[in-house]
């Protein structure tokens, strides 16, 4: 048993009821039995059609839906319907609409549009979770409920009076008092020395920069503050059937949420993926937020929504080529995923997603887009046995949202060209082509069960995490631009890397980012003979003096011209810059800690390997065939194969192979 009480793994996707008539209705769940759907996602923006009028709820429509997909066996994820606020609601208090950072309020005509501190937007909300609960707490399809819709895709936050006023509440949680709140944001620089709460304000559109610890407070606001809609409607929801498991579905590597904490108000992870089919780099990109929604919560994970084909929303919306849809959804389910769910089940005729692709395409059953459907089914009842097993990893990569929040605070750092996102990929990619396992975790998890960690950066960095990276047993890599500030944004006395300084026995003189079209060469010492290979540096590069760290690698020409770039102090690693090639680190790190791939041998380009329990998923994203090394002799659950030695997987093809 997986996430619910559908046994298996979840096959389905987005139905929107409303949009088709019920003679459609019959059509649609016939054909989902036929392509083996066992779950799908109702009532996401149905607001309007459920509650027409305040306290005025029309539930019918839905129960006979819910009714129909029961009787064919089909489990139902009920959303709460709260994504979109109906228009008579907005009408009624355009004051819930949000306002931007310029002071414009947005009109109502999409979805989303909403204050996520207004009261009377929370409140509506959690009037019709209780309804909807109340009302469908015994229905049989019920499996899971889905709270609100994407948080943070379209309203991030809101610059409006009544979130001002929830903000300045917020910071009087936070600080306790103006001397406090003084004293963290630095008020001091620029004359912004507050004397009443009331003079406190988001960082709305200003002349100049604004203060970088105002704004880090505003981003953590902000993810708050759309918490705290989610966790209004959950706590009816388990006051009221609290034995149905509650999520939302999240997007993903978003910069916007914190979802740490947000993964820990829910009962299981969900995630909406849309790898984009164009992009060389999206079989890694996919793999890193996939591996981040088994790490949230170190549990099995959902994957709610993904493209059977073309998205609608990019500036050029690919097709995906044949294959690519099964491809990708059993990567999916390699990386943690107890299930495969599309947007959506039915193409719509009409709106802003009409040319998003749909499990059931607008040509009907005699097209390519269903025929891969109806596979994918069978390939996921084959995998059934798959649902609930685990993965479990020897290295780990360190994110923290606030760190990211202020490392790339606007028009405040000696350099913008520093992207987490970027730096996360280039020491994930070369870990995911070995086919080794990778969670993410908190700077302030334990990280004892890891042989490797890896700091990519913490730009933002508290005596006590560096207290327990510090108390970490194994091989620990530090990125560049890390321990620079403390929680409040300030620069932690003495300079970088301020309380990582014992920890990696140096400390930063000078940052010495490198301008754009520019190179810094860097020569790697790699063994007694002096012998040496040559990297190249990008982006950033640091001047360094050392306490009792020992040199890696230093510069070779330029301004640091024979300075260390790369360091070790025991067995604690630091890079003063952005490396290319960071094959060498990497190499000497994973051997001294005894970390392989899953498979013990090279894996060929374009082929990933991920081991989950007992079966070892090996999926080929190459134009070309590849033969793979086999760890072990086991059965194809895709095929029924018996496979031993090695095995040949065409392009766009995969293999699960139980041992």
């Amino acid at each position: 048993m997986g996430l619910t009480r559908v046994p298996g793994l979840l096959f389905g996707g987005d139905y929107n009821p409303e949009q088709w008539s019920e003679e459609v209705w019959n059509q649609d769940v016939r054909l989902m039995a036929e392509a083996g759907v066992n779950a799908v996602t109702v009532a996401v923006f149905s607001w309007s059609r459920l509650e027409t009028a305040p306290g005025v709820f029309d539930f019918g429509w839905l129960d006979r839906i819910l009714d129909l997909l029961h009787a064919h066996g089909i489990a139902v994820d009920l959303a709460t319907a709260t994504a979109t606020p109906p228009p008579w609601l907005v009408r009624r208090h355009p004051e819930l609409q949000p306002v931007d950072a310029a002071g414009t309020r947005l009109e109502f005509g999409s979805r989303q549009g909403y204050c996520p501190s207004s009261p009377v937007f929370r409140e509506a909300t959690v009037r019709l979770a209780r309804a909807m609960a109340e009302h469908y707490r015994d229905h049989p399809a019920l499996v899971m409920w889905h709270i609100g819709n994407e948080y943070g895709d379209h309203t991030v936050e809101c610059f409006c009076e009544e979130s001002a006023r929830d903000f300045r509440r917020w910071l009087q949680a936070r600080y306790g008092t103006l001397e406090g709140l003084n004293s963290a944001w630095g008020t001091s620089c620029w004359g912004q020395h507050y004397t009443e709460w009331t003079q406190l304000a988001p960082p709305r559109k200003a002349p100049g920069p604004v203060n970088p610890a105002q704004v880090l407070d505003w981003r953590r606001f902000s993810s708050d503050a759309l918490l705290a809609c989610f966790e209004a409607e959950r706590e009816v929801l388990k006051e009221v059937t609290p034995d149905i498991p509650v999520t939302t579905n999240f997007m993903s590597l978003l910069h916007h949420l914190d979802y740490w904490k947000w993964a820990a108000a829910e009962d299981f992870v969900s995630d909406d993926a849309y790898p984009d089919p164009a992009d060389p780099q999206a079989p890694v990109k996919a793999a890193l937020s996939y591996d981040l929604m088994r790490s949230l919560k170190q549990q099995p994970w959902l994957l709610l929504e993904s493209a059977p084909s073309a998205v609608s929303w990019r500036a050029v919306n690919v097709p995906k080529e044949p294959g690519v849809m099964r491809l990708h959804s059993l990567q999916a389910v390699a990386h943690g995923s107890d299930g495969v769910m599309f947007f959506q089940w039915r193409q719509a005729r009409y709106g802003p997603e009409k040319f998003h692709s749909a499990m059931l395409p607008h040509g009907g059953t005699d097209t390519r887009q269903w025929r891969e459907t109806l596979a994918l089914g069978a390939d996921v009842r084959r995998l059934a046995e798959v649902a609930g097993s685990t993965t479990r990893a020897e290295v780990a990569l360190l994110l923290d949202w606030e760190s990211w929040w202020g490392l790339e605070a606007p028009e405040s750092l000696p350099s913008d060209r520093l992207r987490l996102h970027g730096l996360l990929l280039s020491w994930y990619a070369p870990l995911h082509g070995r086919g080794i396992a990778v969670d993410l975790a908190p700077p302030d998890r334990d990280l004892s069960g890891y042989k490797v960690v890896i700091a990519p950066n913490l730009y933002l960095c508290t005596a006590e995490q560096a207290a327990n990276l510090a108390a970490f047993p194994g091989r620990l890599v530090v990125g560049p631009f890390s321990g620079v500030v403390d929680a409040a944004d300030q620069v932690h006395e003495g300079g970088a890397p301020g309380p990582l300084r014992e920890l990696l026995g140096l400390r930063v003189e000078e940052f010495w980012p490198i301008p754009d079209g520019r190179t810094q060469d860097v020569l790697a010492q790699d063994d007694p003979a002096r012998n040496s290979t040559r990297l190249t540096a990008r982006t950033w590069s640091e001047w360094l003096e050392l306490d009792d760290a020992h040199v890696l690698a230093r510069y070779r020409g330029g301004p640091l011209d024979g300075r260390p770039a790369v360091t070790r102090r025991g067995t604690v690693t630091y890079l003063g810059c952005l490396l290319d090639d960071l094959t060498p680190v990497l190499d000497e790190v994973l051997d001294a800690a005894g970390v392989t791939g899953v498979t013990g041998a090279k894996l060929p380009p374009g082929v990933e390997a991920c081991r989950r329990g007992d079966h070892l998923f090996l999926l080929n994203h190459g134009a070309a065939a590849a033969t793979v090394p086999l760890p072990a002799s086991g059965t194809d659950l895709l095929t029924g194969r018996r496979l031993h030695g090695s095995v040949v997987i065409a392009p766009r093809d995969a293999v699960v192979l139980k041992h």
